[in-house]
C-alpha cells in the first residue's frame, strides 16, 4: 500500500507502507521520482529524473506542507 498524502501540480507526494522508519516522502511524476527525509530536516536522499530546479521546487513544496505530511504519516503509521 502506498497511500497519497497529495498532489501538487503533476507530481504525487506519498509513503510506503512497509518501509524503514525514519520519517521521509516519496515524490512521483512521468519525469522521475525522488525520496525526501522529512527529520530532523527536510533533505533530498535520492532521486532520478528530476532536473536541480525540480528538486528545488519540490524541497520547498515538502517544507511548506510539512505539518501535513507529519500528521499523515503519524495517522498511516502509528495506527
Amino acid at each position: 500500500m502506498s497511500p497519497t498524502v497529495f498532489r501538487y501540480k503533476n507530481y504525487r507526494f506519498f509513503f510506503f507502507s512497509r518501509e524503514e522508519i525514519r520519517k521521509h516522502i516519496h515524490v512521483y511524476s512521468s519525469d522521475g521520482e525522488a525520496k525526501f527525509w522529512i527529520e530532523p530536516e527536510v533533505t533530498l536522499d535520492k532521486s532520478e529524473g528530476f532536473s536541480k530546479k525540480e528538486l528545488n521546487i519540490l524541497q520547498k513544496v515538502i517544507e511548506e506542507r510539512l505539518n501535513e505530511i507529519k500528521k499523515a504519516w503519524k495517522k498511516h503509521f502509528e495506527s
